[in-house]
């Protein structure tokens, strides 16, 4: 099966269709409405109230909502990464990937602040690809302050998305003061602009609901969850070591893209940490980088036997955890 996923054939979009099918089936049988722990932010709030007057509180509609985002997020990452060339080839295995290992927990298919967060950091991951190649990035830099910003009024712990920012630039860019300036200006204005509209409404009381954030040590209890997190790390970490040799030979812009994924994988493990209430729900913001990594295990595997014991054993984990668990 990893064979037809390794092609970067168009026509594979519907085996991804499929497979997206197998692997959620489980969620769909039994499906959650959305996750509301006191965490959310203002603008998550109220696209919830709009959906809920639309459709009420369907468990069917939500789960299919945010089965259907995790299925067009595949298709975003696998164009950005054929885009840019992070693979020799193109390929449709980071979305095989992110669609099994978003498997591996429930609460990484409800539909979620992080989920939404997802998309706007898929445009953050593009953006970021294009500041070694600009003489000048301010409007990039810019762009990209502003929709972390707006993250942030969807689940404001994603404010320290900003850490990887500033990262991103010392890795991508030479230092320049004034990108830095603009980067938090733009991560600023969303809440400005937010701010200014409340109080010329009158609905300024609006502004105390923004800042839900604090600091939870991350309590699991759950061994489902622990088996999600141990599975995703592993993978991460022998992706890592995988991508050491064949990082030599590839692009500097290359290179400097896959360090900026590890910087992000680092920081989406800690943005959870900073919930008023921890739940392991809000680490499938660090599925997304971390599929990348579980791609290029798959990749490097080049014995298609071993490629798919690998595959099926992990699959195989996914459906005991579903159905027999």
């Amino acid at each position: 099966m990893v064979r037809f996923f390794r092609s970067g054939n168009p026509l594979t979009v519907l085996l991804l269709l499929i497979y997206t099918l197998l692997v959620k089936f489980f969620y769909l049988l039994h499906p959650s409405t959305f996750i509301a722990d006191g965490s959310e932010g203002l603008l998550y709030d109220l696209l919830v109230k709009w959906l809920q007057v639309l459709v009420g509180k369907s468990p069917l509609f939500f789960t299919s909502i945010a089965i259907l985002l995790l299925f067009l997020q595949t298709l975003l990452l696998t164009r950005i990464i054929n885009h840019h060339r992070l693979f020799p080839k193109s390929t449709y295995l980071p979305a095989m990937s992110y669609l099994l290992f978003t498997s591996l927990w429930q609460g990484w298919n409800v539909f979620s602040p992080a989920l939404l967060i997802n998309c706007i950091m898929l445009w953050v991951f593009s953006s970021t690809t294009e500041l070694y190649t600009r003489t000048s990035a301010r409007d990039i830099v810019f762009n990209i302050g502003f929709a972390l910003g707006i993250a942030g009024l969807f689940y404001f712990p994603a404010i320290v998305f900003c850490v990887l920012l500033l990262i991103s630039l010392l890795i991508m860019r030479p230092f320049r003061l004034a990108e830095w300036i603009i980067a938090l200006l733009g991560l600023i204005c969303p809440l400005y602009l937010l701010g200014t509209y409340l109080f010329i409404t009158n609905q300024g009381a609006l502004l105390k609901r923004i800042p839900h954030i604090g600091f939870s040590l991350p309590i699991i209890s759950d061994y489902k969850a622990w088996g999600a997190v141990i599975a995703s790390l592993f993978f991460f970490i022998l992706g890592w070591m995988l991508l050491q040799r064949p990082l030599k030979k590839m692009l500097i812009q290359t290179r400097k893209t896959w360090a900026v994924q590890i910087v992000f994988v680092m920081v989406a493990i800690l943005v959870p940490l900073f919930n008023v209430h921890f739940s392991p729900d809000y680490w499938v913001l660090a599925i997304l980088p971390i599929s990348m990594f579980v791609a290029n295990v798959y990749w490097t595997i080049t014995n298609e036997t071993v490629a798919n014991i690998i595959h099926f054993i992990t699959l195989g984990y996914v459906v005991v955890m579903q159905y027999f668990s």
